[in-house]
């Protein structure tokens, strides 16, 4: 047997999923013993057979991916309960099993997934869904990709058809439930809190009690880094539209129309209320400088 089919061989019979008793199942995907799938592609010893062998690899990947999915998202965990995140997270990885090199990127399919498998989401699925796009971008703003800043001293003089960016590494969400509270709780609850929120833990979403008397409400939240440490930041409205609206490469002046469409706030009130955004934007590197691209061969 040549190398690439026995390590082919191999990876398909340590990804097929375990047993409910946390073993190997006795026979492959497509119904032959695994047994003899085992002494094709690995020699027994002294000690061990060859299912028994291939046993250990296959346990090992498996705990080592479901360990690593529940690290990523206790969040999850705590809202739906050990036992529904346990059958959650191995048919989430039955149905869409590892295609990274590395486990960062291992529950980027999971939201999409759980869309498509609501009942694994069980009574609490909006707040579920919430929990998991938080805590992918999470993730997305631990280690994603940063462009160049636009500082404080760039803001001077902003022309309304400038293209200002935000960081890719930035995730903006409306979200139904206060999960940045919710898991920076948890994360407190476990002694190991890395996220930090510019709005106070309030006590009763310990453990979650009264959960189900929550009343679902618009929260707008942008998920950042800041010094190598990640942080959730409430925003307003107004504030969400126009950080939205220069994503999506919309001019300065565009972007502040969006912004306050269908508003409340006063006029007057307005150019202030942009002057500290941007100000605060600029101090956190959120922003970066995106030129308007000529019409003609290099345009896209």
């Amino acid at each position: 047997m040549k190398l690439r089919e026995t390590q082919r061989r191999m990876a398909k019979a340590l990804m097929l999923p375990l047993a409910p008793s946390g073993r190997m199942r006795k026979r492959a995907a497509d119904g032959s013993l695994m047994s003899r799938e085992a002494a094709a592609i690995i020699k027994p010893n002294h000690r061990l057979s060859s299912v028994e062998r291939l046993e250990i690899y296959s346990r090992s990947y498996w705990f080592r991916l479901l360990g690593s999915l529940a690290g990523d998202f206790p969040g999850l965990r705590a809202v739906i309960g050990d036992r529904a995140f346990e059958r959650l997270a191995v048919a989430y990885l039955s149905d869409c099993p590892s295609r990274s090199f590395t486990l960062r990127d291992l529950g980027s399919r999971l939201e999409e997934w759980l869309r498509k498998n609501p009942a694994f989401g069980g009574r609490r699925l909006t707040l579920a869904l919430d929990m998991v796009r938080l805590e992918w971008a999470h993730i997305a703003a631990f280690d994603g990709p940063e462009e160049k800043v636009l500082g404080p001293a760039d803001l001077v003089g902003l022309k309304p058809s400038l293209r200002v960016g935000v960081q890719p590494y930035i995730t903006l969400l409306e979200l139904s439930y206060p999960v940045d509270e919710m898991r920076i709780q948890v994360n407190a609850d476990s002694s190991g809190a890395q996220a930090a929120s510019n709005v106070a833990t309030k006590k009763r979403y310990r453990k979650f009690p009264g959960l189900s008397r929550t009343r679902p409400d618009s929260v707008f939240l942008a998920v950042h880094r800041l010094d190598l440490s990640v942080y959730y930041r409430r925003l307003t409205r107004e504030e969400f539209r126009l950080l939205s609206a220069l994503r999506a490469r919309r001019s300065l002046a565009a972007s502040i129309r969006f912004a306050f469409e269908g508003s409340d706030v006063n006029a007057e009130d307005r150019p202030p209320m942009l002057q500290a955004w941007f100000a605060a934007w600029a101090s956190f590197g959120w922003l970066t400088c995106r030129p308007r691209k000529r019409k003609g061969a290099h345009s896209s």
